[in-house]
């Protein structure tokens, strides 16, 4: 299958260059440092069991939106922000029954993106710990499952990538999934950024899981007000990441400590203004959501 990856970071060249690996034809569509790299040296794709370089036939990298042409499936990686922006830039390249799976944070991409395109969209929520360790280099630190909405082609889909080596399923109640994702991310995601420490050390530090778990309270409140079914081991999920990828910092973190913007305005900062439509009080989280902004405003003379 010939597959794009729009938003070539550390998600989409991890599953890009898994896909590679069992001989898919895939194409990462980044930044343009990351296509120099890639497109000399191949993707360094590095993880507790192999440490090797991907390149052609398999896979190449392009600066250029319109590399999704011909693509029957699109991994849709961008950062939550440029999801309408991204969609239109690749909408004229794609093919009428290409599918785009949203691999992104935040619960309501999918819904933005199919007001930006119209080729079908599906949601997946992605458990992964990944960094970009360079221009080209792609580390793998844990985990790597993917659940995914019903489609027309999810079942081959999640076919392909179990063939990958990534475990995949489909559920028919992915909101649910991807507001179980939002509530870790809401946890550690600010707190990783504003200590700049991985999971496990941040876990260990004094009052932490105390304020984690006040964290994650609120955003079950809202989520409840909202009608979604969580599933019922949220709270255990959220105190097991610290031992699953204890040397992941989090996406926020990465961000931060590139002096970007982060997704914070789609993590806490949804919690946020969901609770506020909803009547839920989220004190916790508006209090890590201004912390964030707050680095980020001043990190680029906004302040």
């Amino acid at each position: 299958m010939k597959i794009a990856v729009m938003g070539a970071g550390a998600v989409g060249c991890y599953y890009g260059a898994m896909l590679a690996r069992a001989g898919h034809e895939v194409v990462l569509i980044g930044r343009a440092s990351h296509v120099q790299a890639v497109e000399r040296d191949g993707l360094r794709l590095q993880t507790q069991q192999l440490d090797e370089h991907i390149g052609p036939p398999h896979l190449r990298a392009s600066i250029d939106p319109a590399a999704v042409s011909g693509a029957r499936l699109v991994l849709f990686c961008v950062k939550s922000p440029d999801t309408e922006s991204a969609g239109a830039s690749i909408g004229p390249h794609l093919a009428a029954d290409s599918l785009v799976l949203t691999l992104q944070n935040g619960v309501d991409n999918a819904e933005r993106l199919r007001g930006a395109i119209a080729q079908e969209v599906a949601a997946a929520v992605v458990y992964v710990a990944t960094e970009m360790a360079g221009a080209g280099h792609v580390r793998h630190h844990g985990r790597g499952e993917l659940v995914i909405e019903p489609s027309s082609q999810s079942a081959a889909i999640a076919q392909m990538f179990a063939a990958a080596g990534i475990s995949t399923e489909v559920s028919a109640n992915v909101r649910a999934a991807l507001w179980a994702k939002l509530i870790l991310n809401c946890a550690y995601n600010a707190l990783s950024a504003i200590s700049q420490l991985p999971y496990g050390r941040l876990a260990a530090g004094t009052g932490v899981c105390a304020s984690m778990r006040d964290v994650v309270a609120e955003c079950m409140a809202v989520a409840q007000a909202d009608g979604v079914s969580l599933p019922p081991d949220v709270e255990l999920a959220v105190s097991r990441i610290a031992q699953t990828m204890p040397t992941q910092y989090s996406s926020t973190a990465q961000d931060l400590a590139r002096g970007k913007r982060s997704e914070i305005d789609h993590l806490n900062g949804l919690v946020v203004r969901r609770g506020e439509a909803l009547g839920v009080a989220t004190p916790a989280n508006r209090l890590l959501h201004t912390l964030v902004r707050l680095i980020e405003d001043k990190a680029s003379g906004a302040l």
